[in-house]
């Protein structure tokens, strides 16, 4: 969700407010000499004209006062009461001031307001996170327990026989396998969202990682190895990685790139033949935890792990096509430096 944008219109700079009031503050001595003078060279009684004249320096100075409170403290001192709003209500209280004075104020105000939204958005983020970590854990800790607890409590009068032994062992070993999983690839995810050297890798070395990885796939690329893409080698490695682990749990044995230039964006196409992604799960396919193999081992974090990793280093990763004939993503990355 994006933050509410400030309206634009026309608003004095800082600088024009404050040249303003210093030209009227300098002024007004002078206006006052003159003004005593001319009075002065045409009566003797300048008693009222005195008064006259402190009434209006007086009058100017609060003008002066009440366009310096208008277009600087009171915006100031809103944003200020709306920070401490924020912070006590959340996501509610992210909305635009009523009055910013300034434009200085008002640029302020939107970047105020972004960040806001960032933090409020990071800490749902992290919310839903915890909430779908602690849930994907607790299943296999609860079956290790179960296990754990059938066997610690065997009945020597009535032994349980060889075959249920083995088989909770091996459900213990499947469960601490699945664990093992879910922590590695939080590592990866928590180092996708950390923010990491900058660097650059060719697509040719990425061709190179992923064939010693993975042999049971035909991986290929349309003449632009010599590419460079900006991501460091071991980013790219986990991108490319996760994209060719899901194509073979999807049953394809091709993996082909596809990287085009236009100077400003790089944009890497990846093929594969396997079974594709079903209509109504493309628009989940991101989601953390999101998995329809979650029987045989998915995670769900493969997808999500690669675009954290892509969006800290300026890209993302978009699904372009998925059926019978194989699915196609494409990621857009800035130019290698």
């Amino acid at each position: 969700m994006g933050a509410p944008r400030v309206k634009p219109k026309w608003r004095p700079p800082l600088y024009l407010i404050v040249y303003a009031v210093l030209l009227t503050v300098m002024t007004l001595p002078v206006l006052t000499v003159i003004w005593f003078r001319a009075v002065r060279a045409a009566s003797g009684a300048i008693a009222p004209a005195e008064i006259a004249t402190l009434a209006i320096v007086l009058l100017l100075t609060l003008v002066v006062a009440y366009v310096l409170t208008r277009t600087l403290t009171v915006p100031i001192n809103a944003l200020i009461a709306r920070t401490e709003e924020i912070a006590r209500g959340g996501r509610a209280a992210i909305r635009p001031l009523d009055n910013y004075g300034t434009r200085e104020v008002a640029t302020l105000s939107q970047s105020f307001l972004d960040l806001a939204g960032k933090l409020v958005d990071h800490s749902d983020h992290v919310r839903t996170f915890a909430a779908h970590v602690s849930h994907e854990l607790k299943s296999p800790l609860t079956s290790i327990k179960g296990a754990a607890e059938l066997l610690r409590d065997d009945d020597e009068g009535n032994p349980m026989s060889l075959e249920q032994r083995n088989r909770f062992l091996a459900n213990i070993i499947a469960d601490a396998e699945r664990l093992d999983t879910l922590l590695s690839r939080l590592r990866d995810l928590a180092k996708a969202e950390l923010p990491s050297e900058q660097g650059s890798c060719s697509i040719s070395d990425v061709l190179a990682q992923l064939k010693k990885q993975f042999r049971q796939l035909v991986i290929s690329d349309d003449g632009s190895g010599e590419e460079r893409l900006a991501l460091p080698g071991e980013a790219a490695g986990i991108v490319f990685a996760n994209l060719a682990e899901n194509a073979c749990q999807n049953g394809a044995n091709s993996f082909a790139l596809e990287a085009s230039s236009d100077g400003r964006r790089m944009a890497v196409r990846i093929r594969d033949n396997g079974r594709g992604i079903a209509d109504g799960n493309r628009e989940r396919i991101f989601e953390p935890f999101f998995s329809t193999r979650r029987e045989n081992g998915g995670t769900g974090m493969g997808l999500g792990i690669v675009r954290a990793m892509l969006a800290s280093h300026g890209g993302t990763i978009e699904l372009l096509e998925s059926g019978k004939a194989g699915t196609t993503f494409q990621i857009t990355l800035p130019p290698a430096s």
